[in-house]
C-alpha cells in the first residue's frame, strides 16, 4: 500500500540532499564535516521515500490514518462515515453481493474502520443480502477503545421500518455487543416483540404517518444512545437516504479495478438531491490497483 494524497510534505532532508546532489554533478569538493551531514541528510530522505513507497501497512498505523475526527461534532451530535466499494463502471455490488468487487488491502480497511467505530449502521435488506453476523472483539483496537471508553466491538444497528427479520440470525443471538434495530412508526408490535424477545435493543428513528424511518432521526437517535463514531455500511438505498438527509459526514470509496456492465446499483440509489452535496478529498491510498479515497463533507 502507498499513499497518493495528500503528498508527503517536503523534508529539509530533501532539500539538503537535493542540494549535495546538484553539488556532485556540479563537481564541488566535499569536505569533512560538511560531506558527513549532507550523507546522512542524504539517507534520511531516502527513508522519508521509502516510508511512502508501496508495503503493507499495519492495524495501528490504518487506525491513525482513518482517526476519527474529535468531537465536538455537527448538529446530529454524531459523526456519521460511510465505507463502500465500487467498480470502475460504478457497480456497488456484482450477482448481489459487495464481496466480489473487494481485494485484501479492502477487507484491513474494512476491519480498521469497524474497530474505530461506535456503531455499524445497516439497512435491513444489506443484512439479508450478506449474511451480516455480529462484529467482534479485536485486540489489536482494544486499548484504543479502552482509552476512548468504547465497547470491546461496536453495535449493529440495523435500519428497518417494517422489522422484517430472521431474529434467529446470530447477528441477534450471538452479538458481543446487543444488536440494534431502528424502526419507525408503522413497525408491527408482534415483530417489536420478536426483536427484544431476541435480545435486540428497539430504538424509533421516524413518528410519521408514512411508517418510514427518518434518516436524520437515526443518527440522533443513536448519538443519544452515546454512539457518536459512526459507520454506516450501506446499503445503497441507505446511503442515499443519509445523504439525502444531510447528515452524512464522510464517505470512504475502495475503487475496485473492475468492470462489471449490466443493472447493479450506484452506490446511492435513492432521490435526486435539490442541490449536489460538496465533498472535498481527504486522503488516497492505493493497492494493487484498487484506491482508498476518502471524501469529507463540506459544511455550508
Amino acid at each position: 500500500m502507498r499513499r497518493l494524497f495528500p503528498v508527503p510534505a517536503r523534508t529539509s532532508a530533501d532539500s539538503s540532499a537535493e542540494k549535495t546532489a546538484g553539488a556532485r554533478e556540479a563537481g564541488e569538493p566535499e569536505a569533512g564535516t560538511r560531506a558527513a551531514e549532507e550523507r546522512a541528510a542524504e539517507d534520511r530522505a531516502a527513508g522519508t521515500r521509502a516510508a511512502e513507497e508501496d508495503r503493507e501497512w499495519g492495524l495501528d498505523e490504518l487506525a491513525d490514518a482513518y482517526a476519527y475526527p474529535e468531537p465536538p461534532y455537527g448538529p446530529s451530535g454524531a459523526f456519521l462515515r460511510a465505507n463502500m466499494v465500487s467498480s470502475l463502471d460504478g457497480a456497488a455490488h456484482h450477482d448481489g453481493r459487495s464481496k466480489p468487487l473487494s481485494s485484501d488491502a479492502d477487507m484491513r480497511i474494512f476491519g480498521v474502520l469497524r474497530g474505530l467505530a461506535d456503531a455499524v449502521v445497516v439497512g435491513a435488506e444489506t443484512v439479508r443480502l450478506e449474511g451480516y453476523r455480529p462484529a467482534r472483539a479485536r485486540e489489536a483496537f482494544a486499548e484504543r477503545r479502552a482509552a476512548l471508553g468504547q465497547a470491546p466491538a461496536p453495535a449493529i444497528a440495523v435500519v428497518s421500518a417494517s422489522l422484517d427479520l430472521d431474529f434467529s440470525m446470530p447477528l441477534f443471538t450471538e452479538p458481543l455487543v446487543p444488536t440494534i434495530v431502528i424502526t419507525g412508526a408503522a413497525a408491527a408490535a408482534e415483530r417489536i416483540e420478536r426483536a427484544r424477545a431476541a435480545g435486540a435493543e428497539v430504538v424509533f428513528a421516524g413518528a410519521g404517518p408514512s411508517g418510514r424511518v427518518d434518516a436524520a432521526a437515526v443518527v440522533s437517535a443513536l448519538a443519544e444512545l452515546g454512539h457518536t463514531r459512526l459507520l454506516t455500511e450501506g446499503g445503497p438505498t441507505l446511503l442515499a437516504q443519509f445523504a439525502a438527509a444531510g447528515v452524512l459526514d464522510e464517505l470512504c470509496l475502495a475503487v475496485a479495478p473492475l468492470v462489471t456492465a449490466g443493472d447493479a446499483k450506484r452506490i446511492m440509489d435513492g432521490a435526486e438531491l435539490g442541490e449536489p452535496e460538496q465533498f472535498t478529498l481527504d486522503s488516497v491510498l492505493e493497492e494493487a490497483g484498487f484506491l482508498f479515497t476518502r471524501y469529507r463533507r463540506i459544511h455550508q
